[in-house]
């Protein structure tokens, strides 16, 4: 899929609510696409949403039977995910990524700041909770004071907060053992044109 030519995370919104009308099904593809390694269940996917279980059940039968989700039962619960089998998954993924904004803070931190070896997202976001505060852990060689004002400029545009730690390659690898035990996402790693699958 060709890049967007705007980077505007409300713009790409906008289009994503055009194209699908069902404000519940933008929810689930954006909760269950961004990471493909992320199920929920019924319940708590109503809860997240704060809808109700009928409305969540509803939409989730319509991905589920044109095959854009899969199910599977584990006990009482039956736990739906993203199906990377689909033609469209890659698409729907990337539409996420750009609804979330991540493309486009990714793209100005490769651009503008220096030597970024990889961007991984953690905790909500990666899990594909839009939250409103976006998680990043960036290794490599960052220049933090204009990473902060960029941080600025783009939650302006994207309409979400944006928090870093950057960390050189020695502590990212000490701090991996806690990292692990959180959400975790690589999505950008150096000399390669698309983000990674996820971790």
């Amino acid at each position: 899929m060709s890049r967007m030519t705007t980077h505007n995370g409300a713009d790409m919104e906008d289009l994503f609510a055009g194209l699908i009308a069902s404000k519940t099904r933008i929810k689930l593809l954006t909760r269950l696409f961004f990471n493909p390694r992320t199920k929920a269940y019924l319940r708590e996917l109503s809860k997240e949403f704060n809808l109700s279980t009928n409305a969540v059940r509803e939409e989730l039968n319509q991905l589920t039977q044109t095959k854009l989700l899969k199910s599977e039962r584990d006990g009482r619960q039956v736990y739906y995910s993203a199906d990377p089998a689909h033609p469209l998954f890659p698409e729907l993924k990337s539409m996420v990524s750009k609804v979330m904004g991540i493309d486009h803070v990714i793209d100005d931190i490769v651009n503008r700041l220096g030597d970024l070896e990889e961007a991984y997202l953690i905790d909500d976001y990666a899990e594909g909770k839009d939250t409103g505060i976006i998680d990043l852990v960036l290794v490599g060689n960052i220049d933090q004071y204009h990473l902060n004002d960029l941080s600025r400029k783009t939650e302006r545009y994207i309409k979400r907060k944006i928090r870093s730690l950057v960390l050189s390659r020695n502590e990212y690898k000490d701090l991996l053992p806690k990292l692990k035990k959180r959400p975790r996402v690589l999505i950008w790693e150096a000399n390669k044109e698309r983000p990674s699958v996820p971790i």
